[in-house]
């Protein structure tokens, strides 16, 4: 009996000492949530952990978060998001959280991001990789050991010592050297295992200018992989390139008609010049505006801040060898836009008052109809009308204004905190060029595109001619960054797409945009405003794109950003050669917001009254509405709501593209007939007309 007492008490020992000891292991989760303001994409969340063997690791959602940080911030407020703490047995528990959303606009930011994440799945979609063409994972076969950046002076570095010798094997997080950066010591610890390199000696010092002068990235050792390591995020996650479906659906189009129109973007360029410079003007033409002044308010959409800030952005991602990309499909571009605005102008619609409605939304009904395909080209034109809405307000209007009001209140800070009346004024001044029609839309931005591109390009060209001994360098750098296979961190396929992509956001060509623009202009021929919009992507694109890209490379800004954004990467280039020509750029990027919040307001009312008829208090309306979301814009910050209507920008392209498949043939008859009027001299030239 009493043998069984003692065995009884002893096994309930042993069991309640083995549950304390787990309860002892079990880690637990404690989640501290901050909303500090009313700002959008500001939550914070604080962990504090129980239990387990320290030290942990903390996997957050957010892939910006380190795997070292117990502290999360830049959160979505009204998400879900989540957190997985790994001690050092490996154990491991999670813990879903969500930082409640307190203002109208965080609630509202919440509710879109979900219709954002949908939108970018069907735009960013990877067949590729979804069908196993290629590995998307990025790989890179050895680590780079630079110099820690201190923005804002100037750096003086002392590598004090070594604290590995040249060729052993280090481990992820093992303290490498000693170095002294302005007096005060740090500790310089590897990323990755691997095969340690010195590239400076012991006792070397090296001192850098805070105004970046040379494209060389100063190293003072390398980690050499055994085996080539997947790039990771900083929460852990492996990164991928993708290769996104609305990529390849617009350089397809873009191709497709380069060699279907037998590169007419060669053949046609000399006189596309011809068109824009007047030579080939009618007055008596039906239409409201030259073909100069539909080249330039299609331009004055296009060249905007994608040419600074995104641009600026894309480098910054892709290295120099992104811009050779972002070139070439500018040039196969150039094709695509002389397919849809021929089309814009061959089936827009005068009234008897003489206003003018044209562009995809007509070209795909009527012209789709005419194939015996009414339903078909009924469902793309309503499809594109109602995408052209929403980036009108968006992408179109929103972005724009939200932006010149960041940059230039950074400028000239009496505007800081003042967004509302600063949008109450922009929304003025655009009113008073709108309110008019495209007429009044035309002559401004004939006037203004001309002046603005000046002014940048030639701010541009004084920032690389203050760098002009990096020129080789800087050329070798975007040559071999095109064609590398290690190009930077995202291996060829990762810079080739970066340059694509930026370039397609650009120009906007196959988006259909400029066809609206061109509907309205004056002729007789359709096809020669195909050739007047040959100029557009070459003056968005391969110039404005390309000399954005040259002053980061130049300057090297694009090496080490800082923690920069777009905008503010370009002003530091601009701010490397003197002090003030931040405000130069400020300048140019007001222009830029404006002329592109212009244009797309007639191409937002031109979807309009597709959709909601003809009359003239419709359009009134919608200008109205126009002119309030240019206040919402500079007014708050809108995060998810911008990035939906942006998107919606690029998906215009998916009807656009899809109707000028089925009217390719149409389009190279009439080129053809275009080309030979042409040729026999039968074309209208200043205001005589030459019969063969």
């Amino acid at each position: 009996m009493f043998k069984s007492l003692l065995l009884l008490f002893t096994s309930f020992f042993l069991i309640s000492s083995l549950n304390a000891q787990n309860d002892l292991n079990e880690i637990i989760i404690s989640v501290e949530l901050n909303n500090p303001s009313s700002e959008i994409n500001n939550g914070a969340a604080q962990l504090i952990v129980k239990g387990g063997k320290p030290p942990y690791q903390y996997k957050w959602s957010n892939q910006n978060t380190s795997l070292n940080s117990n502290s999360a911030i830049g959160l979505i407020e009204g998400m879900t998001h989540s957190v997985m703490v790994i001690d050092a047995n490996g154990m491991s528990t999670s813990k879903p959280f969500k930082i409640p959303a307190e203002s109208i606009t965080e609630i509202f930011n919440s509710n879109v991001q979900p219709a954002v994440d949908f939108l970018g799945a069907i735009l960013f979609w990877d067949p590729f990789a979804s069908f196993g063409i290629y590995d998307p994972v990025v790989y890179i076969s050895k680590d780079d050991i630079g110099l820690p950046h201190i923005k804002n002076t100037n750096q003086d570095y002392f590598l004090k010592e070594w604290l590995v010798p040249d060729g052993v094997t280090v481990q992820q997080n093992q303290e490498i050297a000693i170095l002294e950066i302005n007096g005060n010591e740090t500790v310089v610890r590897a990323n990755f295992d691997g095969n340690l390199k010195h590239l400076v000696n012991k006792n070397a010092h090296i001192s850098i200018s805070s105004k970046p002068t040379s494209t060389d990235e100063p190293l003072i050792g390398t980690i050499q992989f055994k085996n080539p390591q997947p790039l990771l995020h900083p929460n852990g996650d492996v990164v991928e390139n993708t290769i996104p479906f609305i990529v390849i659906w617009l350089m397809m189009g873009s191709v497709f008609f380069t060699i279907r129109l037998k590169f007419i973007n060669i053949r046609g360029f000399r006189h596309s010049l011809g068109l824009a410079s007047g030579k080939y003007d009618d007055p008596n033409a039906p239409g409201s505006i030259t073909h100069f002044q539909a080249m330039a308010t299609a331009v004055s959409a296009t060249v905007g801040l994608g040419n600074i800030a995104g641009v600026a952005v894309a480098i910054s991602l892709g290295g120099a060898g992104a811009t050779f990309w972002m070139f070439m499909a500018g040039f196969f571009g150039m094709s695509l836009k002389f397919a849809e605005c021929s089309m814009g102008v061959k089936y827009r619609f005068i009234d008897s008052e003489g206003r003018i409605f044209g562009g995809p939304m007509n070209y795909l009904r009527y012209g789709l109809e005419k194939r015996k395909l009414k339903k078909l080209g009924k469902f793309l034109a309503g499809l594109f009308a109602f995408l052209g809405v929403g980036a009108s307000f968006g992408g179109g209007n929103m972005l724009q204004s939200n932006q010149a009001f960041k940059i230039m209140s950074e400028q000239v800070p009496i505007l800081q905190g003042q967004g509302f009346l600063f949008g109450i004024g922009f929304a003025v001044l655009v009113g008073i060029v709108i309110i008019g029609g495209i007429k009044s839309i035309a002559k401004f931005t004939g006037k203004v595109v001309p002046f603005m591109a000046m002014l940048y390009i030639i701010g541009c060209l004084v920032v690389i001619g203050n760098n002009i001994d990096n020129i080789g360098g800087a050329f070798m750098a975007i040559y071999d960054g095109a064609f590398s296979a290690d190009a930077l961190k995202g291996g060829f396929i990762g810079v080739l797409i970066v340059g694509l992509q930026r370039a397609a956001f650009s120009n906007e060509a196959g988006v259909g945009s400029a066809a609206i623009a061109h509907s309205a202009s004056k002729t007789n021929n359709p096809i020669a405003d195909g050739f007047a919009s040959l100029v557009e992507p070459l003056i968005d694109t391969m110039l404005v794109c390309t000399m954005t890209a040259l002053v980061l490379i130049f300057t090297g800004i694009h090496k080490d950003g800082g923690g920069m954004g777009g905008v503010e990467l370009t002003s530091a280039a601009f701010g490397s050669v003197v002090s003030w020509f931040p405000m130069v750029l400020a300048i140019a990027v007001f222009l830029f917001a404006f002329s592109t919040m212009v244009s797309w307001s007639y191409y937002g009312m031109r979807s309009w009254t597709y959709l909601f008829g003809r009359s003239k208090k419709g359009e009134l309306l919608y200008k109205f509405m126009y002119l309030g979301f240019v206040v919402l814009g500079a007014s708050v910050s809108l995060g998810a709501v911008l990035s939906f209507a942006d998107m919606m920008i690029l998906a215009m392209s998916f009807p656009n593209i899809a109707g000028l498949y089925i009217l390719a043939p149409e389009i190279y008859a009439d080129m053809n007939v275009y080309l030979d009027k042409l040729k026999k001299g039968k074309l209208y030239i200043a205001e005589k007309f030459v019969k063969a």
